[in-house]
């Protein structure tokens, strides 16, 4: 086959605005498709013990399936272009990925031709530009040989596929193959890239809410005060923390959450050991303690005994009441008087769906248009403690 003869620069050309935006979407952007009560009943979920993949599983595949069928258009675009379109299809996506420099969206439709993912492209082809031809050629040879001895055993397949629109195409293995080769390696991508997207979505409005709802005012740093505020996702000299609470002068918390199942044990320990138990913000130092906030740990996993010879605390979200062990946590380490600390278990979840109302998601994750940089914000809380702090001390 010679070089291919479409005069298209991507495949994004064959793609609809609509469909397109589904392959960029990035974690704001799926927030914004979704409805900021669709993400606060996720979030709510997860304070309550559910796992955030079972929540964000219907989401995943409902973009799965509109890509899906987003593709078939675009092969059925691309034949109206040309008779033999799908032969010319790896050509196409070769010349492509040749020329880099490509949006994200033009890059993956093009590795997807080819049956590739970005991992795939990293590990088979080791980034070199050079390796895609010869690579494109053992991909061809391999679908031909393999539909020739379909075609041997079953025969051709041959049909027409058609828009109302009136946009035609032929059906046969080749066309079947390549588009399902790349299906395939379309759903594989979406999946990592999901995964991605609503972990780190989700951390943010997990902790933001869990600590708006113990008391904690939301700030960006340098923070304007040192009692009763945290900021998200800070990166210091060494190492990351997911959130960083500061509860009065030389006492602090730093949080990392992971959604890490029990198959997984090697990243839990390597978190155990995250942060720096010191920090200095102006003229102040303060002591920091740690807390790691995973999925499940397994049953013989020895990671809480590790932790806290650490000096830190692993909590497992997948129990109802995680939020109330670490006010607990917050508690005994910092002094925190809170309602959770001693709240009775099956009144948590409903005060858990009551104070989220009034958690303001869209500052968590930049979608709010009042979030100032270095401002503090307050919210009146909606359950008073101050009666259940006065038992506390009394008892």
């Amino acid at each position: 086959m010679p070089e291919t003869t479409l005069k298209i620069a991507a495949l994004s050309e064959l793609m609809s605005p609509q469909a397109l935006q589904l392959l960029s979407a990035s974690g704001t952007d799926l927030a914004r498709q979704i409805g900021m009560d669709v993400v606060r009943g996720i979030v709510l979920d997860v304070l309550t013990g559910k796992n955030l993949r079972d929540s964000t599983e219907v989401l995943t595949r409902r973009r799965i399936v509109a890509l899906n069928l987003a593709m078939i258009r675009l092969f059925m675009q691309g034949a109206t272009l040309s008779d033999d379109f799908a032969a010319q299809l790896p050509h196409l996506a070769t010349r492509i990925l040749a020329a880099g420099h490509l949006n994200k969206a033009d890059r993956w439709l093009a590795q997807w031709v080819l049956g590739l993912t970005d991992k795939a492209f990293q590990n088979v082809l080791r980034d070199n530009p050079e390796a895609i031809a010869e690579y494109r050629d053992q991909y061809i040879e391999s679908c031909r040989t393999v539909i020739a001895n379909y075609a041997k055993d079953y025969g051709e397949i041959r049909g027409i596929l058609e828009l109302d629109s009136g946009v035609k195409a032929e059906v046969n293995w080749l066309f079947l193959t390549y588009l399902l080769n790349t299906v395939g390696a379309q759903t594989l991508a979406i999946r990592g890239s999901e995964k991605s997207a609503y972990g780190k979505l989700f951390e943010r409005l997990i902790l933001g809410s869990l600590l708006h709802i113990l008391g904690f005012a939301h700030v960006v740093p340098p923070p304007p005060r040192f009692d009763r505020v945290f900021w998200l996702s800070s990166q210091g000299e060494k190492r990351e923390s997911d959130a960083t609470l500061l509860y009065e002068p030389g006492k602090g918390v730093r949080f990392d959450i992971g959604f890490i199942g029990r198959g997984n044990p090697e990243i839990s320990l390597d978190k155990v050991t995250r942060f720096e138990r010191e920090i200095e913000l102006g003229r102040s130092r303060f002591y920091m303690a740690t807390i790691i906030l995973i999925d499940r740990i397994g049953r013989n996993s020895g990671i809480e005994s590790l932790a806290k010879r650490a000096e830190g605390t692993i909590i497992q979200m997948s129990a109802s009441y995680w939020p109330q062990q670490v006010a607990r946590v917050l508690n005994q380490t910092l002094g925190l008087k809170h309602a959770l600390v001693d709240m009775k278990q099956e009144l948590i979840s409903d005060f858990l769906r009551h104070e989220l109302t009034q958690v303001p998601l869209e500052d968590f994750i930049g979608l709010s248009d009042t979030w100032k940089h270095n401002v503090v914000r307050e919210t009146l809380p909606l359950y008073d403690v101050s009666t259940d702090q006065n038992q506390q001390e009394e008892d």
